[in-house]
């Protein structure tokens, strides 16, 4: 006859996955010398517009899609309709895909500021390295660049 064998010993169930730890901790983010370090209040505010900026471009991108997929499915080919129509539709499409491609860069503008943010380097400017300021920042959430390369950007 066989022995049975013992069961296995039994491990605790593993502890579900953590959210990752935020990299870039509100005293993290970079300042000019002078500045006050960021408090959590203030990061707080910060994300809430990003975020409240993002769902609104997303809405607005949503919508301007719509609006532009309905003029390009009723401008047709044209036919019957005289030069100043044509025109008027021509210029009505070109305005909305401006439009359109201006709030996909505002969009794009917010998730990169989201990203530096949780990868820690939002707050140094793109171009030199230097702290942005945190007044720019809270006026311009969306800045990667401090105001020196901005007005030499804006120069050229």
């Amino acid at each position: 006859m066989t022995k049975a064998s013992a069961p296995a010993p039994k491990t605790p169930a593993k502890a579900p996955a953590k959210a990752p730890a935020r990299k870039a901790p509100a005293k993290a983010l970079a300042v000019q010398a002078g500045e006050t370090a960021w408090t959590k209040a203030e990061l707080k505010e910060l994300l809430d517009e990003l975020h409240e900026q993002r769902t609104h471009s997303l809405e607005i991108v949503a919508g301007l899609d719509n609006e532009l997929n309905g003029l390009m499915r009723d401008s047709g080919d044209g036919a019957g309709q005289d030069q100043a129509d044509v025109g008027a539709s021509s210029f009505e499409r070109d305005h909305e895909l401006t439009v359109l491609n201006s709030e996909r860069d505002k969009l794009a503008q917010i998730e990169r500021a989201l990203a530096r943010i949780d990868d820690g380097t939002y707050g140094i400017c793109e171009s030199c390295g230097n702290p942005i300021g945190k007044m720019r920042l809270m006026a311009f959430p969306r800045a990667t660049l401090c105001m020196t390369c901005k007005q030499r950007e804006e120069r050229r």
